[in-house]
Formats: C-alpha cells, structure tokens, sequence
C-alpha cells in the first residue's frame, strides 16, 4: 500500500510539472518569431552553387567563341 502511494505521488509529481511548463508556453504564444529557419540556409552549399555557375557559364562561353571561330570572326 505503502508503494502505491509514493509511485502515485512522483507520477503526479511529473505531471504537475509537465502541466506547469506547459502554460508557461501558452503564455508565450505569439512572441515567437515568424520565421524560425535561418534565411542562408540553402538546400545546396555555396562551394557546389559556385562550381555549377562556373560550368554553365564556362560552357556558354566556350560555345560562344567556337560559333564565332566557326564564322570566321577570330
């Protein structure tokens, strides 16, 4: 009898706890950022980003000038 009593107490002992942080929460509704993810977070890293700039207009150069050697312009 004597252990029931004591688990029943720390039982009741955490949910009173949990219930008190829990409306210290509520109180705190609406003062939470709008945006909780940081704004330079990209999905890619900017050493990946960099390299597939440098590709891309790597090529379009190099396509340009072949189409002007090809014209006879250089």
């Amino acid at each position: 009898s004597l252990h029931q009593s004591f688990k029943y107490t720390t039982s009741r002992r955490v949910a009173d706890r949990k219930i008190a942080v829990f409306e210290k929460n509520i109180t705190k509704r609406g003062s939470v950022p709008e945006t909780v993810k940081k704004g330079n977070d990209y999905p890619v890293g900017p050493i990946v980003l960099g390299f597939f700039v440098f590709v891309v207009v790597g090529s379009s150069l190099f396509q340009i000038i072949r189409t002007a050697s090809n014209a006879g312009l250089f």
